[in-house]
């Protein structure tokens, strides 16, 4: 599965993982690809290298929403 992340913070700081099939996916412009993972947690580890509040979508990655 794609992984991507969005460039903007939601209004508590995260900045939400989403798969490539989300529904609330942000646009291409607002948002970066992360890779290929077979689940939410490694992606989620890669957007944190980027944006340190990183956190999963609670609709599409819902094992990794802690927020």
């Amino acid at each position: 599965m794609n992984y991507y992340v969005n460039q903007n913070a939601q209004s508590n700081g995260d900045h939400e993982v989403h798969t490539e099939n989300c529904e609330y996916l942000p646009s291409l412009v607002n948002r970066n690809y992360l890779g290929d993972y077979s689940s939410c947690k490694p992606a989620v580890d890669e957007a944190k290298k980027t944006y340190s509040q990183s956190n999963g979508c609670k609709t599409c990655c819902p094992n990794c929403h802690t927020s």
